[in-house]
């Protein structure tokens, strides 16, 4: 399954919120050497119980994200 993500990074809070548009996701970790989306990939696989990788927008604040069944 392929979902839309936006990601915040240099966040003050650690959260994931569900939207119209797909999910909004808060990270404390900068954009720098990957740590915002090894951030991202551990906390959505801790959101959603199951394996997720990033599928496109790796150097984007627009993520596409493969949650694997």
């Amino acid at each position: 399954m392929k979902i839309k993500i936006k990601v915040m990074p240099n966040s003050k809070r650690q959260e994931v919120i569900k939207n119209e548009e797909g999910y909004r996701v808060y990270l404390k970790s900068a954009p720098e050497k990957n740590k915002a989306n090894a951030e991202l990939v551990s906390m959505l696989s801790k959101y959603f119980y199951k394996p997720v990788r990033i599928k496109s927008g790796f150097a984007s604040k627009n993520k596409t994200i493969e949650i694997e069944k």
